[in-house]
């Protein structure tokens, strides 16, 4: 039987970085030292105006190509993953599939917020073991820069841009690949924070304009062990599923929007904090990319290597949440 294995990753983040001292600026107050103490956000990266969602992936999905040595017509299925996409409609993957030639491939966009990607690679799995692909780029892409509102210091600090890539290909390797997964959602707080406006239940108009509604928001505010609980609860499914326990681990890649919320699930684990490579402090906090960006850069950074344990475990809005365990 055939299963989805992990090969190869990319990542792009837009050139233009902005430091916290750019918003204790543009807010007139000190936001710098709540930032680096509770978040670990030093900087972060924007698209300029001419930059969008579409460019990210692009990017990015040249990266994983070539890293894993494929040309864009090997690829089978294209699935991106983002709430920030290109257009409301067509997808963003179909803008890609044809930015980067890849003339074999299907293609759809899918939206669970920031548990976009690891959504998609279950997704991609289940496709790649009916046996219909082959091979599947999977991009978590976010150009939240574009929703915020610069006067909000709760969201416009915190929200950045970028994309992660991977390549899944079928595989029939014993213990290699896609191991168990969990998706699972709590309804109740779809409206307590998101972007409100701009779709069919409330079409732009001027009025929306004027109130900032097609803005992203945080109405509520969240349970802060939210989080922690839902994160280390499905760790201990998904381990509970591979019988192992969770310090035979060896890494964690997990929603980055809040370091401290990553070692409390960590310590509810009892695991080391090393085993959660992190990348907020430089690339803030990039909503369905931030998971395919950690992965891959604790692999450039050799931190993961072939035959490694990984759990990956997102969260967004909805709140949709959704886990994973690859073995490389």
């Amino acid at each position: 039987m055939k299963n989805a294995k992990i090969i190869a990753s990319g990542m792009y983040v837009p050139e233009l970085s902005l430091p916290n001292s750019y918003f204790n600026e543009l807010l007139g107050e000190d936001v710098d030292t709540w930032l680096r103490e509770n978040v670990n956000i030093y900087e972060r990266h924007w698209c300029r105006d001419n930059e969008s969602t579409a460019d990210l992936c692009m990017a990015a999905s040249k990266d994983a190509l070539q890293n894993a040595s494929l040309g864009p017509e090997d690829i089978d299925l294209i699935i991106v993953a983002t709430d920030t996409p290109e257009y409301i409609s067509p997808s963003t993957a179909a803008v890609l599939q044809h930015r980067i030639g890849a003339k074999n491939a299907g293609t759809f966009d899918l939206n669970s917020a920031c548990a976009g990607f690891v959504t998609a690679t279950e997704t991609a799995t289940h496709y790649i073991r009916s046996g219909s692909v082959n091979n599947v780029l999977v991009v978590g892409a976010y150009a939240m820069s574009k929703y915020l509102d610069k006067t909000d210091k709760k969201t416009v600090t915190l929200f950045a841009d970028g994309a992660g890539a991977v390549v899944l290909t079928a595989t029939e390797e014993k213990n290699k690949g896609h191991q168990t997964g969990k998706l699972i959602s709590q309804g109740q707080y779809a409206d307590w924070m998101g972007i409100y406006a701009g779709a069919t239940k409330t079409p732009l108009s001027q009025k929306v304009l004027d109130q900032k509604d097609h803005k992203l928001k945080f109405v509520k505010k969240f349970p802060p062990e939210l989080n922690p609980k839902m994160w280390s609860g499905l760790a201990k499914e998904l381990a509970n599923n591979m019988k192992i326990d969770a310090s035979e681990v060896d890494q964690f890649f997990i929603t980055q929007i809040n370091i401290n919320a990553i070692y409390e699930t960590l310590r509810i684990l009892e695991v080391d904090k090393d085993k959660a490579h992190t990348v907020m402090k430089h690339y803030g906090y990039t909503g369905s990319a931030c998971i395919p960006m950690a992965f891959h850069e604790a692999w450039e950074q050799q931190k993961i290597k072939e035959g490694d344990t990984l759990f990956f475990i997102g969260s967004g809005g909805g709140l949709a949440f959704a886990a994973n365990a690859f073995i490389l």
